[in-house]
């Protein structure tokens, strides 16, 4: 049977049709071959939103969006279609995020922990976060006030700084040169000294060496001398402190006798004290005395005579 050139034209005529319907229908994100879920999620703003926009999971595409759709209330109903694969809980929050800086959005689900799946036609709960522009634009604020900041400061440091200051630094920074090149210059004659010193370093090394050797060698001896010289300093020690003690002890018998003495009324000291007849006689003594003195001032003839010619009077 020969196919006539009309029939190939309709069936390529349909074919390209069929094609482009299909393609039509991929490129407004409806896919004929595959059985979807397919939820909603109603937004307030939507804008860089747009069909085709990806699903997301932690970064990886479970669906896309197939339709935008205002709704009575004034918000946008995304149809998002997911495939069948994945089971959603019910919980799951379906958030609108900017996905570049350039301001391109896509759905990212936070899945929820619920037991419960949705199932095809739920409306899901919605979130809406701020751009990335938005998040970062506080952080653009605060450089560009740092910046006129620091701009405000250079420029104030600029005008301040005057042209003998200037100078100064600059002989500063030749005089730190000059002292980098003279230490420079001492350790390069350090090393040179070192270097012909080093025989007589390497024998006073070699001498620390063989004295720590010989320490080590009669550590035991050093340690019983050190003993020995502990035990004579304690032994003098306690020597000394018993001696102390025993004339410390003699003392005070000797002392305590005295008092006793004294208290008894034996020797001069003794009778001093516990006598009242001693002490009578020295208070009459004292008063005879003073009447002896008073007389000799109210009558100084009768203990002092002289005469102006030589003559006795008796």
């Amino acid at each position: 049977m020969k196919i006539t050139n009309e029939t190939k034209v309709g069936i390529l005529t349909a074919v390209a049709i069929t094609i482009l319907v299909l393609g039509y229908s991929f490129l407004k994100g409806n896919d004929v071959f595959s059985r979807e879920k397919v939820f909603y999620a109603a937004y307030d703003n939507v804008e860089g939103l747009a069909i085709s926009n990806p699903v997301l999971v932690n970064g990886f595409q479970i669906g896309r969006v197939s339709n935008l759709t205002l709704i009575e209330n004034g918000q946008i109903m995304a149809q998002l279609k997911i495939k069948p694969d994945y089971e959603i809980p019910v919980n799951t929050v379906a958030s609108l995020e900017s996905t570049s800086l350039l301001g391109s959005k896509a759905i990212v689900f936070e899945l929820g922990n619920s037991g419960t799946y949705a199932v095809n036609g739920d409306t899901l709960n919605a979130n809406i976060q701020k751009d990335l522009l938005q998040q970062v634009k506080p952080v653009q604020q605060k450089a560009e006030a740092m910046i006129s900041r620091l701009d405000s400061i250079l420029t104030s440091l600029n005008n301040t700084v005057s042209p003998e200051f200037q100078k100064n630094f600059n002989n500063s920074f030749a005089s730190i040169a000059h002292i980098l090149q003279t230490l420079e210059s001492t350790t390069r004659k350090v090393d040179g000294m070192v270097g012909t010193q080093s025989n007589r370093i390497t024998a006073i090394f070699a001498n620390m060496e063989s004295i720590s050797g010989n320490l080590k060698n009669n550590n035991q001896r050093i340690t019983a001398i050190m003993s020995n010289l502990q035990s004579v300093t304690d032994q003098f020690a306690r020597a000394n402190f018993e001696r102390t003690i025993q004339n410390a002890d003699k003392a005070i018998a000797d002392m305590q006798t005295a008092v006793d003495k004294v208290n008894t009324g034996k020797g001069s000291l003794g009778k001093l004290i516990n006598d009242d007849g001693l002490y009578n006689n020295l208070n009459n003594a004292a008063n005879n005395l003073d009447n002896l003195m008073l007389d000799l001032k109210a009558h100084p003839g009768r203990y002092v005579s002289f005469s102006v010619f030589g003559g006795k009077k008796d």
